[in-house]
């Protein structure tokens, strides 16, 4: 990862969008706008974030800057997918995701932004690996007694698993 001082001579965008973990020991910036946005449906990033999907926003390496906590950042190597995972070692927020075959991008949570990035996530990958679960757009009503909770009631929207999905 690159640092926040820019190498002499280094053109940067007039714009930079930031970025932190949870706990705010890690912090980076990337130029605007960012290089794509996207939700990730994978078996794998849903495992990796807790979530039903990830929206992860791709930024070209050399117009991504470390700005603190770099000595926080833990790393996990996937060999069988050929990507690397890294967090915040003190609480734990995913932070960045690489993938072999790009070899120049880094992906960040889009959560992980307290700016916009200038790229909104039109894109769905691993759609065929979505969880059944996942909410997909279904009416919502509010649940009487509870304020500010919304529930699909039964018989509204959900279609039943296959019989054969335990």
């Amino acid at each position: 990862m690159r640092r926040a001082q820019p190498a002499p001579g280094e053109k940067r965008s007039a714009v930079q969008a930031k970025g932190a973990c949870v706990c705010g020991a890690v912090s980076f910036e990337i130029d605007v706008p960012a290089v794509w946005a996207w939700h990730d449906h994978s078996q794998r990033s849903r495992h990796a974030h807790g979530a039903a999907y990830a929206t992860y926003v791709g930024s070209w390496k050399s117009r991504f800057r470390m700005l603190e906590g770099e000595a926080h950042v833990a790393r996990y190597e996937d060999a069988e997918a050929g990507t690397v995972r890294s967090f915040c070692a003190r609480c734990g927020t995913p932070l960045f995701y690489e993938r072999a075959p790009s070899p120049k991008i880094v992906n960040i949570p889009r959560a992980n932004f307290t700016t916009r990035t200038g790229r909104e996530p039109r894109y769905h990958m691993h759609v065929s690996e979505q969880a059944d679960w996942t909410w997909a757009g279904e009416k919502l009503s509010p649940l009487k007694g509870y304020p500010g909770v919304m529930w699909v009631p039964p018989g509204r929207g959900r279609k039943p698993p296959p019989d054969d999905v335990i």
